[in-house]
């Protein structure tokens, strides 16, 4: 038995404690209690810390290099000769050839390499918030919108002001519940500022990984904090209401970006304005073609139904007026044709030539049109006088104008979402 401090065999009886015999080491003045399991037992058993897996000493043939060292060295030299001669052994144990070459080693590594790889890349940089609460207030949708600005997550907001002031109200407890920071300034002209200022100068000590800033306040005397900020190599953002309007500007690049305090939303440029015009025109010139074109099929099926011949005065000329699909200049231009040359066809194969002749001059002044169904069907109707139905039962071609258009080898259909596309074969 050894002592535990010093390990020396030094010792002698020191009365009982617990029921347990009490030793006093001659050596170091250590006390101890008699060890539970015998010497002899301890040699025969190495026990790990839960108590329940248990190797023989016979198995345990290596012992560490560091017991082994220090049961050598303690006495005989200081222990800061020791320490050096335990750091060579060390490296001379690790870097010799039989270690490196050892499959320990290659364990070692395979492991160290394993936990590296399962490591997660952790985001280092954060984006920081400074209100002055006594000049700007920010409902939470406009800081949602701040913190969309940012490259980097918005994960520290510090608001300055006096909080006893009644005019306040109760920004701070709205404000505090939204996770803000609350700085005290006593009362003062610009006292907000020159805490803001004071504080804002030397963020870098608390928060290292601040890497974008918002100045939040419409006072110019704040622009000496964003100067300073960026000479600190950070990005800022300095935010200042104008009426209904809050005005971001990042101090790095001048660029400007607005947000609506009224609509909650952010005011998109003029050129995005041009855009969301030209959009509305479009939809709405496809809206009315639209329209136009259930109005022409309700007309003829109304025809065909009452048996009902659309008769124009002879007085006036005998022409007709084609519409062609609008192009991007919003421009259209009419065609005149006359209607003796068509009031009469004798077969199938005078309606398609008339039908190609009118998919012809469609696409020639359009040539993106995707002509429907029920657009050649009004253009026809427009030419002859007369529904296409009618014009395919007067031709006994079939009982309606789509399916002569899917049996007939001249033209193909073509789904287009609710409607067909025609397209010719020729």
């Amino acid at each position: 038995m050894k002592c535990p401090r010093c390990e020396s065999t030094s010792y002698h009886k020191n009365g009982r404690r617990n029921d347990k015999q009490n030793y006093l080491c001659k050596n170091c003045g250590k006390q101890f209690l008699e060890p539970v399991f015998s010497r002899s037992l301890e040699t025969d058993l190495v026990a790990n810390s839960n108590g329940h897996t248990k190797a023989s000493m016979a198995e345990a043939t290596e012992v560490p290099l560091v017991k082994s060292l220090l049961e050598e060295k303690i006495t005989e030299k200081s222990l800061s000769s020791f320490s050096l001669a335990l750091a060579e052994e060390l490296l001379q144990t690790i870097l010799s050839p039989d270690w490196l070459e050892s499959a320990t080693f290659s364990q070692f590594i395979q492991k160290f390499q394993q936990k590296a790889e399962i490591k997660p890349q952790l985001e280092t940089g954060i984006s920081l918030l400074l209100l002055d609460a006594e000049n700007l207030k920010l409902d939470i949708n406009s800081e949602l919108f701040l913190a969309s600005v940012c490259k980097y997550p918005l994960q520290v907001k510090i608001a300055f002001a006096n909080w006893r002031n009644p005019s306040i109200g109760k920004q701070d407890i709205e404000l505090y519940n939204r996770g803000y920071e609350l700085v005290h300034v006593p009362e003062g002209k610009n006292s907000a500022d020159a805490k803001m200022i004071a504080i804002g100068a030397c963020v870098l000590r608390p928060y290292p990984t601040v890497k974008e800033i918002l100045v939040c306040s419409s006072d110019g005397i704040l622009i000496h904090l964003c100067n300073e900020l960026q000479n600190q190599g950070l990005i800022v953002y300095w935010v200042r209401r104008q009426g209904q309007t809050l005005h971001i500007e990042n101090r790095n690049t001048a660029k400007l970006t607005h947000y609506s305090l009224a609509m909650a939303t952010e005011v998109p440029s003029f050129e995005k304005v041009v855009e969301q015009i030209q959009d509305l025109i479009k939809n709405e010139q496809e809206s009315i073609n639209a329209r136009l074109n259930s109005l022409v099929t309700i007309a003829s099926l109304f025809q065909e139904k009452c048996d009902i011949n659309i008769k124009h005065n002879p007085k006036q000329p005998e022409v007709e007026k084609v519409i062609p699909v609008l192009d991007n200049s919003f421009g259209e231009s009419i065609q005149e044709v006359k209607k003796e040359d068509f009031a009469k066809i004798p077969n199938g194969k005078a309606l398609d030539k008339l039908l190609l002749e009118i998919i012809q001059d469609i696409q020639t002044k359009s040539p993106k049109t995707k002509l429907s169904v029920p657009k050649l069907g009004s253009e026809l109707q427009k030419i002859t006088g007369e529904s296409p139905n009618s014009i395919i039962k007067k031709l006994k071609l079939g009982t309606n104008f789509t399916k002569y258009l899917e049996s007939s080898p001249t033209f193909t259909l073509k789904a287009n979402g609710k409607e067909y596309e025609v397209i010719p074969l020729l």
